[in-house]
């Protein structure tokens, strides 16, 4: 094939209007034409639905009216704590145009994780559906900020506001908020390796610093007939940046499932609403492969792109859905608050197994050094992308100036990724300059779990690191120190991991424990992790 690279990067140029606003992009562009579908649903209990564009905007006026009635401001967070449903997708649509900031938190968030998130971000509204409003209700008289609670679905606590209620009394018109392109739209919570979790604001014009990478990682997106799907939580920067907001931006419909991720019913809806482009974690495709290796045999499939991230996808799966899937997967990497910088096309240049890809036209990226300057090819560095006239930066970590401040080395944006550029300009990922763990699509901070490990009455102190998984790429793995009086064994290892599944994310518990006499510590008092990933290493290799 002709590789195209450099004509598509040379030929680029960002046009940001200084007036922008996601949800008029999104949703009210495409609203006019009653007939054009933004949104199929289906529930793992067999529940379906479909919305038009226009029925997503009467909706979304409907509770823009109702916010803005319990007192939701220009600049007040609501939080959105929803799996992939209907209601997720109007609210934020609703908050968006309102010139309110969206708060997504995911629907697997324990209470912990939760109280923190709400408190820090200071939402004055939070939506909930059954399955979220427990550990909400768990900690509701902590949440100082937080004014009201609208449940979905059913929903209900005493003061809870029922949205259907709400909405029926909203009007079905809006006058849409003014917004910059910089104005503030989406704060978005990542885990860093110390510290609490860090909100990256997000800005309004985020969804077309996005769109280089997200047309070219699905080969030339939108096509006659494509239709999106991606099992990434709408909460997170890839389910929600990556899939929902993309494909609306373009008046492409998207279908939601709302039910835990099992391979075979991935095959199930590709099939049913006939997916022609997706976002597939590694874990995922994984699965797919090991529970259907040859799904052209059992399935009708019509996928025509595949974009994976979140970790290295592999030989072996690129091969795999190359011949049984007919599609060359196109990886790609970023990170919450510089998305979708770096990938692949593979209709518009060759595919090298196990790089990364190259920068998606619009978006400067290098490998430096500690200095900030660019390292030589095939010399290891930081991966980084310069910030001038980039619209896909965040803003600024919430509260938080000094960790901004910390993000840039001079116009440099630090994505704390090493890796190697080679002669070709392909960026080659060689693991994290900190701790944070990336498993199952998911990337994991370790501050978070100590801090809830440590809480259990059994537990003196923990460490947590990531380990190299064959199925996940990496598991957590917690070391844990005892107080004095407890034994450790198998039962209180099920009580402990029990503990973190009831307070953080169920991908957040530690799968493996350990306990040990004391931890490897700095003179100055921190956790040597990678002491404890040496260690792990050498067990592995049976020194």
């Amino acid at each position: 094939m002709r590789d195209r690279y450099q004509e598509l990067y040379d030929r680029f140029r960002w046009e940001v209007p200084e007036r922008f606003n996601i949800a008029a992009a999104c949703c009210g562009q495409w609203a006019a034409d009653r007939s054009r579908f933004a949104l199929y649903w289906e529930d793992e209990s067999g529940a379906t639905a479909a919305y038009s564009f226009w029925d997503v905007q009467v909706a979304a006026n409907r509770l823009s009216n109702a916010l803005a009635a319990l007192g939701v401001k220009r600049g007040d967070r609501v939080a959105i704590i929803l799996p992939q449903r209907p209601e997720a997708a109007i609210a934020y649509m609703a908050v968006f145009q309102m010139g309110a900031v969206a708060l997504p938190l995911s629907h697997l968030f324990g209470t912990d994780a939760l109280e923190y998130r709400i408190n820090h971000a200071g939402a004055s509204v939070a939506i909930v559906e059954p399955a979220t409003i427990a550990n909400l209700w768990a900690v509701r008289e902590k949440l100082e900020p937080l004014k009201h609670v609208i449940g979905v679905a059913g929903a209900r606590e005493s003061g809870v506001h029922a949205w259907d209620v709400l909405l029926q009394k909203g009007k079905t018109d809006f006058a849409k908020a003014d917004t910059k392109a910089d104005d503030p739209a989406v704060i978005i919570y990542t885990s860093g390796t110390t510290g609490a979790p860090k909100g990256a604001l997000e800005a309004h014009r985020l969804i077309i610093g996005n769109i280089p990478g997200f047309v070219h990682s699905h080969d030339f997106f939108p096509q006659p007939g494509d239709m999106f799907w991606s099992p990434a939580d709408w909460a997170w920067a890839g389910g929600l940046f990556d899939a929902l907001l993309p494909s609306w931006y373009f008046g492409i419909p998207i279908l939601g499932y709302r039910g835990r991720f099992d391979a075979e019913k991935a095959y199930y809806l590709l099939e049913k609403y006939g997916i022609r482009n997706s976002f597939l974690f590694p874990t995922a495709l994984k699965l797919m492969m090991k529970a259907v290796p040859s799904p052209k045999q059992k399935y009708q499939l019509n996928l025509r792109s595949i974009m994976s991230a979140g970790e290295s996808v592999g030989v072996t799966v690129l091969e795999w859905a190359k011949e049984h899937l007919g599609v060359t997967i196109n990886e790609m990497f970023g990170q919450t608050e510089i998305n979708y910088v770096v990938g692949n096309c593979q209709a518009a240049w060759p595919v090298k197994p196990g790089s990364i890809g190259r920068p998606y036209p619009g978006h400067e990226v290098a490998v430096i050094d500690e200095k900030g300057h660019e390292a030589p090819r095939g010399q290891l560095g930081e991966i980084a992308i310069k910030r001038s006239n980039d619209p896909v930066f965040f803003l600024e970590y919430w509260k938080n100036p000094q960790a901004t401040k910390d993000k840039f080395v001079g116009d440099w944006g630090c994505t704390g990724d090493q890796g190697k550029m080679d002669e070709d300009g392909y960026l080659w990922y060689q693991g994290r300059t900190d701790d944070v763990i990336k498993s199952a699509g998911y990337r994991i901070g370790p501050a978070e779990i100590e801090s809830c490990l440590v809480k259990h009455p059994a537990v003196a102190n923990a460490a947590v690191i990531g380990k190299p998984d064959e199925t996940r790429g990496t598991i957590v793995k917690a070391f844990v120190v005892l107080q004095p009086g407890f034994s450790g064994n198998k039962e209180l290892i099920e009580k402990i991991q029990q503990h973190v599944r009831g307070r953080l994310a169920p991908y957040e518990y530690p799968r493996e424990i350990e306990f040990i006499d004391a931890l490897p510590m700095t003179t100055t008092g921190k956790v040597q992790r990678k002491e404890l990933r040496r260690r792990e290493e050498a067990k592995q290799q049976g020194s």
